[in-house]
Order: C-alpha cells, then structure tokens, then sequence
C-alpha cells in the first residue's frame, strides 16, 4: 500500500507539474521562436476549425433534419462557452502554470473534436462543442501570455506577428480545406481531422514551452462566485447580440436578456470590487494603455467581422457565386498573413501606440474604398487595404497590452483580450447587419433576396459607418499614448 501510494503521488505531481523542457531547447538562442512556433499550431488550429464548421452547417442541416434555428447552436454554443470562460481559464493559468493549461487545452480540444466526429445526434454534437470551446479557451487564454513570457522585449511585437499570421491562414484556409473534407467524407471529416493536429501540438507544446515564471500566489485562492457571475454577464451579452440578428425572437425575448445582462454585469463589478483577490482586477484597467488597448482589440474584431458579413451578402446581390465571393473575400487574410510578421519586426522599434493608431486608420481607408466602390477591382483594393491595416494593428496592440501587463497577470490579460474578440466579433456581427439592414430598406426578407441597388444602400452606409469608427478608435489610441499607467 504504501508503494502504492507513492506511485499516485508521482503521477499526480507527473500530472499537475509542468515539465522542463530539454537542455538543447532550453539553451538554444531559438528558444523564444521554438515557442511561437509550438502556439502558432493552436493558433491556425483554432482559426481553420471556425471557419470548416461554417461551411458544414448546411451539411448538418440535412443530415440531421432539422431546420436552421437547431444547427446555428452548434456555432453559438463553442463562441458562447469561449468568450465565457476564455478570462477564467487565464486567471487559474496564472496560478496553476501557462504551459500547464495550454497542454490540457490541446488535450481537451482533441478529445472534444474526436467526440464532435462520433456525435449520434444534433443535441449531442452541441454538447460536445461545448467540450471543443472549453479547450480553445485553455488555448487561447495562454497563447499571448506565452509568447509574451518568452520573447525579449523587441521581439515580441514580430512573435506576435507570427501569430498573427497563422490566424490569418487558418482562416483563409479552412474555406478550401473544409470543402475538400466535407466532400471526401463528409462533415465528421472536418471534426476527426484535429485529432492528428492536436496530438502534433501537444508534444510540440511540451518539449517547447517553458515552464511558468511570475505565478500569483495560490493562496490566493480562486474567486468561484466571480467566474459564475462573470460567464453569466458574457452568456448573456451574446445572447442579446444573437438575438438582434433572429428576426423570430420578438422583442420582449431581447429587452428580457438585455435587462438580465446589465443586472449580471453590475453585479459581476460589485463583486470584483470587494473581493482582496479578485477574478478581474479593475485596478489594472487604469492603466490607460492597457484599458485602451482591449477596448481598440474589441474594435478591430467588430470592423473585421461586420465587413466579412456585409461583403458576401452584396457579392449575393450582384450574381456571384459561392466559389467567386470566397476568392475575393481571401484577399484580406491574405493581407494580414503578408503584413502581420512584417509590421512586427518594424513595430520592435517604434511606439507601439502609433503603429495600432496607423493600422487602426488603413483599416478605416479600406473601409472607405469599399464604402465608395462596389465592383470588383473596389472590392479587391478595399479588402487588400483592410487586411493590411489589420496587419499592422494586431501585433503593436497585442504587444502594447501585455507589456502594460502586471508580470503576475499575464494570464488573465491574455485571456481578457481574447475575450474582447469574441465580443467584437459578436458585437460586428449585429452592427453590421442592423446597419445593412436599415440601409436597404428590408427589415422582413432575407439579405440575400435583396435587389443590387439596396444591396448598393446596405454596404456603402455599413462600410461607411465601419470606416468612421476605426478613425474615431485611433485617435482613442494616439491619445492614451505608451504609458503603462494613467
């Protein structure tokens, strides 16, 4: 018995402590890429896995015979989870070990995807969704701080970039590689397909990451009642952006979910501020470049994605197909993946303040050019133009928030600015449409039904609206300027 003992308490230890990487690893003048390298393949995985399940939904449909208002759960459940948990998941990485949650992200990412593929029913492919979305937050959250705890300070801006990078390629990859699996094998084709991907990542993690440095004490404890209340208010922030874009949930559903958001976030931030060690610092957020930093991180999700879903219904309008409108909507991942790496090496040497405000106003250029010309040499120039500036923001923002970081709060802050991209992303989503929707005149039919010349109406009010909004944000950002404090 008590060999036995002591082998469950080795396990444990084995189980719970995060491994030393090798010596040739850890001593390489590599090591901080060795690193960028090992979160870059969570980073396209992630991204390549959104854009598939997308692309199957119609496949789901009919596989399972359900209607729309049944598969659409199975995109909002894995964004819903994620944005929820993606700041909880950081705060208990900064207590427990980055690398340490980052392995049992891939872990449970793995297992989540395998069970997507053996799913018997829609109800259970929901279920395991969730499963999927709670490793992309353990993902996620660590992603950033990682590269932010192993890079110097110059070059953590092109690390960054990198990421960036392999962001961008999964998304305009997983178009063309979700179709191809799809019509291999079908949709259990685009979840099994992570399987070998994740077993890759879980070793590269392992031997590549370093353990965790400038942990928060765990005596600290964990603020349980924080996260609740915290999942709750993101819970249902998402679900009143979800509910403005359903033209069958009635008015009474969304003042019921935006009332019962407002009353969870009160009570999250009165919580927060009482508690000695809370789940969210506020304090932290009067560090002007840091606060100024997730509000223009939300910002940029929400033009990224209100031009990703106005550009595709327009293209609709005009006759284009599915396979043309996908093409031209590539040019601007392909943008970022060009510029990202490049912006961050010069970012290493200038104010990162400027670079976000400059990237922040090409993006409100492209906006402009798409607002201003619709045919298909505008479309091409504005979305080449907006990819670029996405290029150049993404890497000085990111850097510029985690160096405004407490080193002991890395991990929450990384997982906080991923959770103002789900945010963005949702909040993009719900401006956008609203304001196509108002602009062609059509609040009952379908966007796609809609006539070119109210098409025409819909994305130069949307994309002009959007380009003012990143001009606005970037003399929000040249204003807070470099300084860690306010």
């Amino acid at each position: 018995m008590p060999r036995l003992r002591f082998a469950y308490a080795t396990l444990g230890r084995q189980l719970f402590t995060e491994s030393r990487r090798p010596a040739v690893i850890r001593e390489s003048p590599r090591a901080g890429w060795y690193v960028v390298a090992a979160v870059c393949v969570g980073a396209f995985m992630g991204q390549l896995d959104a854009s598939i399940v997308t692309l199957a939904l119609p496949s789901l449909d009919t596989s399972f015979h359900t209607g729309v208002a049944a598969v659409e759960w199975v995109s909002l459940v894995y964004l819903l989870v994620l944005v929820a948990t993606v700041a909880i998941v950081g705060h208990l990485a900064d207590a427990v070990g980055r690398k340490l949650l980052y392995v049992y992200g891939f872990a449970t990412f793995t297992v989540g995807s395998v069970l997507c593929g053996f799913a018997p029913a829609l109800w259970v492919l929901i279920v395991f969704r969730a499963v999927q979305a709670i490793g992309a937050a353990m993902l996620q959250a660590n992603s950033v701080a990682l590269i932010a705890e192993a890079m110097p300070g110059r070059d953590l801006p092109r690390g960054i970039g990198v990421q960036g990078t392999a962001q961008a390629l999964g998304l305009a990859l997983g178009p063309a590689i979700g179709g191809a699996l799809i019509a291999a094998g079908g949709w259990r084709l685009i979840f099994f397909v992570n399987a070998p991907v994740g077993l890759v990542g879980i070793v590269l993690a392992w031997f590549l990451l370093p353990r965790s440095r400038s942990l928060r004490p765990r005596s600290e404890g964990n603020d349980v009642r924080g996260a609740v209340l915290l999942a709750t208010s993101v819970a249902l922030t998402l679900g009143v952006l979800s509910l403005e874009n359903r033209a069958d949930s009635g008015w009474e559903a969304g003042v019921f979910v935006l009332v019962a958001a407002v009353v969870s976030t009160i009570a999250f931030v009165r919580h927060e501020r009482r508690q000695a060690a809370p789940l969210i610092d506020f304090g932290m957020l009067r560090r002007r470049r840091l606060s100024v930093g997730l509000v223009s991180g939300l910002v940029s999700f929400l033009l990224l994605f209100g031009v990703l879903l106005v550009v595709p219904y327009y293209l609709a309008a005009t006759g284009t197909g599915s396979l043309g409108a996908g093409l031209q909507l590539a040019m601007l991942p392909a943008a970022i993946a060009i510029t990202a790496p490049l912006a961050g090496r010069r970012a290493a040497r200038h104010r990162t303040s400027r670079f976000t405000a400059s990237g922040l106003v090409v993006i409100g250029v492209g906006l402009a050019v798409i607002a201003i010309r619709h045919d298909t040499a505008g479309l091409l120039l504005g979305l080449a133009i907006t990819g670029i500036g996405m290029g150049v923001f993404v890497p000085a923002n990111n850097a510029g928030v985690m160096a405004a970081a407490p080193a002991q709060r890395t991990g929450v802050v990384s997982g906080i600015l991923n959770m103002t991209r789900g945010l963005g992303t949702a909040l993009g989503v719900a401006v956008a449409s609203l304001l196509y929707i108002a602009a062609a005149g059509n609040s009952n039919g379908p966007l796609t039904a809609l006539n070119l010349s109210a098409a025409e109406h819909g994305i130069t009010l949307t994309a002009g609206v959007l380009s003012l909004i990143a001009v606005a944000t970037s003399l929000l950002v040249l204003a807070a300027g470099d300084e860690g404090t306010s």
